[in-house]
């Protein structure tokens, strides 16, 4: 009879990357069409074969609809709860990925031991650490905390009835990859696996009204593993970029059912664990040397807060039969643009150069804003000849060298006044509707124009270009 269960365990094939469910295997899964992802996964009966009872809802009017204040639980970075909207939700579940070796382990920790300073319960599962190995991490990081309970297991049906019994104010699972449940057969990690846990976190979080942090590994492609629909299901979702090796860590927001998204938060890894940066600006742009060629700031927008980046460029005769273009922070294809755009526009011959972008402190910046900034850095590297220091550049260029406007040009303006740089290369159309005190604002249509406003009026750039290339050729320099 439909929709009525199964007494006898059948055996169905589970897509590890999308979870579609196959009742054959195949190399190729039929709905996303990823070879080799099929798992063969036992679906036991259910244990009672009861109907569950579904409390059924009555439609009501929007306009009779109450909206109720989020009570929230301040974690001890300002960044991160900025992040957030303000802090954790009650029975809200966020998921938290990155890299392994990221730092994601320690910045949980420190989060909940944060909570915990506050007088409230907190438990921080791992079912990836053995808890001298905790106690290690907890002392390198000065974490104490008598309300801060350590849980070493990975059985799901075992973590809930812990939790029954201690009632914790706020939940880490350190990873949700590791944790697995009796009732599915498949091995943890599994996309069974992950998509059952999951569920019934949530469930429990909903029910008691407690915020849980998932942390959640992801693949050589830097995608979370697991079912695609994990991002659905939980209210937050939190991805952990930057280099294991280097200093700094960028927390970024991609999902948020009770604040903004695409915002971002920057930590410093130093000796007791992550500290964030309140001026991420001055953090990106320490360092930078000048009067250096190839080196141009750029403001760049992260949700609703701009942040000054430099884009750096080098260029240099190839040695190889095809040029190499390498772009690090920057789209690839948006450098491609920009160096064919700047090449046939300009009649700079960028053809037989090897082209490196680099954005320094570990910032993506995708969106086209930054397209000027990237064609004057490519320039200045070619000519040799160094950008003012105190100028930033705005402009999306386009394939016939047209410099397009950007939006929130106010806001981006605004805030490299307030870091002392006193003049802006933007769009024309965009230079009668704003005025901003202490810094000149200067528009440009062209890459020519821009050409012409930037590099000094004594310095001929035909000239600086061969100077450019005797002393490439001239080894003895």
């Amino acid at each position: 009879m439909i929709g009525m269960p199964s007494s006898k365990s059948r055996t169905i094939f589970v897509c590890e990357d999308c979870g579609a469910q196959s009742a054959k295997w195949g190399g190729r899964c039929s709905q996303c069409g990823e070879w080799n992802t099929l798992t063969e996964t036992l679906i036991k009966p259910s244990r009672s074969n009861k109907s569950t009872n579904v409390t059924a809802s009555i439609p009501e009017k929007l306009s009779d609809l109450t909206v109720g204040s989020e009570v929230r639980i301040e974690l001890p970075f300002q960044e991160l709860n900025r992040l957030l909207g303000g802090g954790l939700v009650r029975g809200s579940v966020v998921l938290m990925s990155g890299e392994p070796g990221i730092g994601k382990s320690t910045l949980l920790l420190q989060s909940l031991a944060g909570i915990a300073a506050q007088g409230e319960v907190v438990l921080y599962v791992s079912g990836e650490e053995s808890p001298s190995q905790v106690s290690m991490r907890a002392e390198r990081l000065k974490v104490v905390g008598e309300s801060l309970y350590f849980l070493s297991e990975t059985g799901l049906e075992q973590i809930i009835s812990h939790l029954d019994d201690l009632s914790p104010a706020a939940l880490v699972v350190d990873s949700i990859q590791t944790v697995h449940s009796a009732d599915i057969s498949s091995a943890a990690g599994s996309v069974a696996q992950v998509r059952e846990c999951t569920g019934l976190i949530i469930q429990w979080a909903k029910s008691k009204g407690v915020p849980v942090i998932i942390a959640g590994q992801v693949t050589k492609d830097g995608t979370i593993a697991g079912p695609r629909a994990l991002e659905h299901l939980v209210d937050v979702v939190l991805n952990l970029e930057g280099d294991s090796l280097g200093v700094y860590r960028i927390l970024r927001s991609t999902k948020n059912r009770f604040g903004s998204t695409n915002e971002i938060a920057v930590f410093q890894m130093g000796e007791h664990g992550l500290e964030e940066a309140l001026e991420p600006s001055m953090l990106f742009l320490s360092g930078r040397p000048a009067n250096v060629p190839g080196s141009v700031v750029t403001v760049a927008m992260e949700g609703s807060r701009p942040l000054l980046v430099e884009v750096q460029a080098l260029t240099s005769t190839t040695v190889f039969p095809q040029p190499r273009r390498t772009s690090t922070g920057i789209d690839f294809q948006r450098l491609l643009l920009i160096t064919a755009a700047s090449a046939k526009r300009l009649g700079i011959p960028l053809g037989n150069q090897d082209i490196i972008v680099n954005v320094p402190g570990g910032l993506r910046v995708a969106e086209p804003a930054s397209d000027l900034s990237v064609a004057l850095a490519l320039i200045s590297s070619y000519k040799n000849v160094a950008v003012d220091s105190q100028l930033v550049a705005l402009g999306e260029v386009g394939l016939g060298g047209e410099i397009r406007a950007v939006p929130h040009i106010e806001k981006r303006l605004t805030e490299a006044a307030r870091l002392g740089f006193k003049s802006a290369i933007v769009p024309r159309v965009q230079t009668e509707e704003i005025e901003i005190p202490g810094i000149k604002i200067i528009g440009s249509s062209t890459l020519g124009e821009v050409l012409g406003k930037v590099f000094p009026k004594n310095i001929d750039p035909a000239e600086r270009i061969g100077e450019q290339r005797e002393i490439m050729h001239d080894f003895s320099i």
